[in-house]
């Protein structure tokens, strides 16, 4: 037997052994995340259901997509995969295990390169597949005090290429503040991953119309004491 023949015999067991690995390492990082965040669901607009979604949702850190894959069902967890960069997540061996291996997530190049794939022509191919999706429609992290950065047009063009799939609105609250962008130790604090109401691309409806319905869709589920600043201001602005 070549060493060869002996490395292919040995595959299936290491596969198995990697799911199992995938699998206890999900829920390691799933208990470590409640511990550290306390994080809790709000469904203010919608329920779980076993229906192919895409959620979007305000991207601060590199935790985020593991907060809302966190609070899902797990039969709904199963079936969703978060998009995330290649450039972070292939970039060591541990990376790599947790976003390909425990969170299944679809791997997108941001380089600029302008070769591979095109980002919404993946994310297309997922849902056509039957996946339901995690995205960040900033496109990338806010690590600034921006509320919420400009969004970009690959959402509008996903709800115009798959108008059965669901599209969820997500605001996920105080996770820059847990692990701010250069720290290595998280701070605890508490964390909400708060559900918007499904919304669709409505017949006739432009690219900035869907993209500002969109944007004040997920600023809309921010809490209370986070838009008080911009009522004072606007108070402060009125004659």
């Amino acid at each position: 037997m070549t060493e060869e023949d002996d490395n292919k015999d040995r595959r299936p067991e290491s596969t198995v052994l990697r799911r199992a690995l995938a699998v206890v390492a999900g829920k390691l990082i799933i208990g470590a995340a409640g511990l550290l965040t306390g994080v809790r669901a709000i469904w203010s607009g919608t329920t779980p259901r076993a229906e192919q979604t895409l959620y979007f949702a305000n991207h601060t850190s590199h935790g985020d997509f593991v907060l809302l894959w966190a609070t899902l069902p797990p039969d709904l967890r199963a079936l969703t995969r978060p998009v995330a960069g290649q450039d972070y997540w292939m970039a060591s061996k541990v990376r790599q295990f947790i976003g390909a291996d425990v969170f299944n997530a679809l791997m997108i190049r941001r380089d600029g390169s302008g070769q591979g794939e095109n980002p919404v022509e993946q994310m297309k191919e997922a849902l056509d597949g039957g996946d339901s999706l995690i995205m960040f429609p900033e496109g990338t992290r806010n690590t600034g005090d921006e509320i919420l950065l400009p969004l970009k047009s690959g959402l509008y063009h996903l709800a115009r290429a798959c108008p059965n799939v669901r599209l969820v609105p997500v605001w996920i609250e105080n996770l820059k503040r847990v692990l701010p962008k250069g720290t290595l130790v998280p701070i605890p604090l508490a964390c909400t991953v708060r559900y918007g109401t499904p919304m669709r691309l409505e017949e006739g409806e432009d690219k900035n119309a869907f993209i500002a319905r969109a944007r004040a869709a997920m600023l809309d589920l921010r809490p209370e004491y986070d838009r008080l600043p911009e009522q004072e201001k606007a108070a402060a602005a009125t004659p």
